[in-house]
Formats: C-alpha cells, sequence, structure tokens
C-alpha cells in the first residue's frame, strides 16, 4: 500500500471511531439527565434536599422579594428568564423551522420541532405528576402558573438552544468555532436556568431537573438524527436534509458507512 491509501484508509477509520464515540457521549448524558432527575425527585421531598433548596433561595434573595445585586440585576434577569418563556420560543423556533425549510433541511426541521413539542409534553407532564408548590409568594418577583417541579424555563431552553446549537455546529468546518457555538447555546441555557432561581420562581432541584431531562431529550433526538443519517448513508429515502446548489461538500460530509 502507497501512503496515499493508507492516509485515507487512518482518515475513514477515525471518522467513523469519532462519530461512535460522539455518540457514546450521547447515551451518557442521557443516562447521567435520567439518573439524576430520578435523584433529585427523592431528594425534594426530603429535609435534606429541602434545606438545599431553602438555602440557595435564601442566598440569592436574603430579605424576600428583594434578589441580591439591585434593581439593574432583577431587570436583567427579568429580561434573561424571557428567553426560556413559551412566547419567546415559539418565535425563535417558528422562525428556525422557516430557515430550515426554506434551506431543504427537512430533518433537521422536523426534528426541532419534535424537539420543542417533545420538551413542552414533558415539562407539563412531569409538572401535572409531581404537582410542588412554588417557593413563597413573597419571594417571586416574576409571575407563575402551574407546578413547580421541574422547571419549565430550564428545560425548554436546555432542549431548544442546545438541539439548535448542535444544529448550527454542522455549519462550521473548523472545531473553535463549533466550540464556540455549542458555549454559547450552553451559556443560555444555563443563564435562563438559574434567573428563574435568582427571581424566586423555582427551587435550585427544580431548575437542577430540568436542565436534566432537557439535555437528556435533547442527546435522544441527536441520536435520532444520527441513526437516521446513517441509515441514509445506505438506503436513500424518508426526510433528510439536502445539499443545496453550490453547496461545497467536503470529503469529511460524506458518508462513511457503506463505503
Amino acid at each position: 500500500m502507497t501512503s496515499s491509501p493508507i492516509r485515507t484508509f487512518l482518515g475513514r477509520a477515525w471518522r467513523i471511531a469519532r462519530a461512535e464515540i460522539t455518540a457514546l457521549s450521547a447515551l451518557f448524558i442521557i443516562a447521567v439527565g435520567i439518573m439524576s432527575f430520578v435523584e433529585l425527585s427523592d431528594d425534594m421531598t426530603e429535609a435534606d434536599g429541602q434545606a438545599f433548596d431553602q438555602a440557595v433561595l435564601t442566598w440569592m434573595q436574603p430579605t424576600p422579594g428583594d434578589p441580591r445585586g439591585g434593581w439593574w440585576l432583577e431587570e436583567a434577569a427579568a429580561d434573561l428568564t424571557s428567553l426560556g418563556g413559551i412566547s419567546v420560543l415559539a418565535l425563535f423556533g417558528t422562525i428556525a423551522l422557516v430557515f430550515l425549510i426554506i434551506q431543504r433541511k427537512h430533518l433537521s426541521a422536523l426534528l426541532l420541532a419534535a424537539g420543542v413539542g417533545g420538551g413542552v409534553a414533558l415539562s407539563e407532564g412531569l409538572k401535572a405528576l409531581f404537582g410542588r408548590e412554588r417557593p413563597p409568594q413573597d419571594f417571586q418577583a416574576v409571575d407563575t402558573l402551574n407546578a413547580s417541579f421541574p422547571s419549565g424555563h430550564a428545560l425548554l431552553a436546555a432542549v431548544f438552544y442546545l438541539t439548535l446549537g448542535v444544529m448550527l455546529t454542522q455549519a462550521f468546518p473548523r472545531r473553535h468555532l463549533k466550540a464556540f457555538v455549542l458555549g454559547a447555546a450552553i451559556l443560555i441555557a444555563v443563564l435562563i436556568g438559574l434567573t428563574r432561581v435568582y427571581l424566586g420562581a423555582h427551587w435550585a432541584s427544580d431548575v437542577l431537573a430540568g436542565w436534566s431531562v432537557g439535555a437528556a431529550w435533547a442527546m435522544v433526538l441527536w441520536l435520532v438524527a444520527y441513526a437516521v443519517r446513517r441509515r441514509q448513508a445506505v438506503h436513500a429515502g424518508g426526510p433528510h436534509d439536502e445539499t443545496l446548489p453550490g453547496e461545497a461538500i467536503t470529503d469529511t460530509d460524506r458518508p462513511v458507512i457503506g463505503e
């Protein structure tokens, strides 16, 4: 074998190994997310868990209804927390869906819609199942509607922004750009969750549980997309992301299954 075929073989082997490692990492996140949620759901009814939630809330608001940092930080938190609300996510989600459809990214559009819809169903279903009460009214700096556990804002923020972030990473060939986009998505989800505790809308365990379920569901969606693309590498058909005329297809974009 010459050096060129060897390099080609090693390159393909590395891409396959990297893809499998990524899939295993997604499975690990799903498992950790589920186990964390189960543990948090047990802790919230126990004295230690309730003491932790109360301690975090009291630290955030030494005086009930008066969060640390002054009025300007409270205003900023109120603005940031709205990024995880249904209205804002519905707007951003609709814009993203239309853009993906225009770009003929039908699989991505379908998964994004399923992700947000499934996230809402998970949030409302789990809230109805656990029926946990919100923090005392004196602590709540924003209006609240339903049960407390898990935090719907934290759950939906993790689902929407992580799913969108993972999709956007496919548009950038360089690793540092991929890391920046994914890091920005994680930062937004984290900030939204923190504002829910800061504003007294949720207990800390509510937010941790929301992040756990949201991250797990986002990884489930990614695995579905991964499995569909693997199948389409061998069998054509079904919803998929088309390549628009003029788009460059690099060697790393070619299917590695069935080569």
